[in-house]
């Protein structure tokens, strides 16, 4: 008979060890799930490694000569290089009067305005003589002419954009049409004397 009573007595009593072992095994169970399916959704959103290698691009200049231009992509949008002879940049710099935009439209100096220091660049120590701006015509997106020999350079000698008529300076500065601002310089730093960094 005491035996009985002593059992009962026992299987009433709550075992909080027991329960709150079961919670805490609960509950880092359930955090360990969300952690392993928060891991990958996460993961899944950072940009792909092509994505990623188009960010930036090295582009070598070893074989511009002064007065010649090429055109190289940059995460899908073309970009303009240039490097101008004494005589075009002194015609730029005459048209500083006309322009329609006075911002320089360039990361890497901003809020300068858009003169030979803001438009111009150049590895350090050397002759600031190369204009890389994006190869995007700031009305609609159109991409300009003037890159390539023989292209129609417009009234100005820089680019000029068939579609709607606006015409850039050797500066890339938007001096007649419908275009608002200036060609934008891209987030650009010369690595070496010859070899420039686009992003």
């Amino acid at each position: 008979m005491s035996s009985t009573d002593n059992t009962a007595e026992v299987s009433d009593t709550p075992d909080e060890g027991r329960r709150d072992f079961i919670h805490l095994l609960a509950s880092g169970t359930a955090a360990a799930a969300v952690v392993g399916i928060a891991i990958p959704v996460v993961h899944q959103m950072n940009p792909a490694a092509d994505v990623r290698a188009l960010a930036t691009k090295e582009v070598s200049l070893a074989g511009v000569e002064i007065g010649q231009a090429i055109k190289v992509m940059w995460q899908g949008k073309p970009v303009f290089i240039r490097r101008l002879t004494d005589a075009e940049i002194a015609r730029a710099e005459a048209l500083s009067g006309q322009l329609k935009d006075d911002a320089s439209r360039n990361d890497n100096v901003p809020d300068m305005p858009a003169d030979a220091a803001g438009r111009l660049v150049g590895p350090d120590g050397q002759a600031q003589d190369f204009v890389m701006v994006l190869g995007v015509c700031t009305h609609l997106g159109c991409v300009p002419l003037g890159t390539e020999p023989g292209e129609n350079k417009g009234d100005y000698g820089g680019w000029f954009c068939p579609c709607h008529g606006s015409h850039y300076d050797p500066f890339g500065r938007i001096i007649k049409g419908p275009a608002p601002e200036n060609l934008a310089v891209p987030p650009l730093q010369f690595v070496t004397e010859t070899t420039v960094r686009l992003g």
